[in-house]
């Protein structure tokens, strides 16, 4: 396996990160959505916030790896080639894609900061990007759960439309990011 992309496929590399951020989005998920089974203030509850954070962080810092993938290695062509309107959809789907690996974790950094409260990352404490500001922390975290809510529905399409390209379309679109395949 290779790590440059070929006209069939991606490389390893982009596979790799592609499916280690998927279960990095569905941990960071996990967290958030299990701390409600706890009491405000329990240790448990508290943790997987932390979870919560520094796997959105981990996000952060691997989607720009992926943008970097992206620019210097080009994209396998999908065979046979989809309707121009299908292309049109795929580009906006992926944009707001990175948008949301982008945004939501700049913008729990922002609540953190805002809040006045540490923004931890495996050992390590983050800078604070702004002032403390309580009022501006509720106002980001309002936008930080719609982009959470967001994401579910965005997960879910780029999933179904993979599927749909495999088993409908029977294109080579989900082939190129399997991983283990020659």
């Amino acid at each position: 396996m290779s790590l440059k992309s070929t006209p069939s496929r991606y490389g390893s590399l982009s596979i790799a990160l592609h499916w280690l951020m998927l279960v990095l989005i569905a941990a960071v998920y996990a967290c958030i959505e299990l701390k409600g089974n706890f009491p405000k203030g329990s240790e448990t509850r508290e943790l997987l916030k932390q979870w919560h954070f520094m796997l959105g962080m981990a996000i952060f810092a691997l989607v720009w790896l992926r943008l970097i993938g992206r620019l210097l290695a080009p994209t396998p062509p999908i065979a046979p080639a989809p309707a121009t309107w299908q292309n049109a959809l795929a580009k906006l789907m992926h944009l707001a894609l990175y948008a949301l690996m982008i945004g939501a974790p700049l913008a729990g950094w922002l609540i953190l900061s805002a809040a006045g409260k540490p923004v931890p990352f495996f050992g390590l404490e983050l800078p604070p990007l702004i002032d403390k500001n309580p009022d501006l922390a509720g106002q980001i975290k309002e936008l930080h759960e719609l982009a959470g809510t967001a994401g579910y529905w965005l997960i879910g399409l780029h999933a179904v439309a993979g599927l749909f390209h495999h088993f409908v379309s029977r294109d080579n679109t989900l082939v190129r990011m399997l991983p283990g395949r020659s």
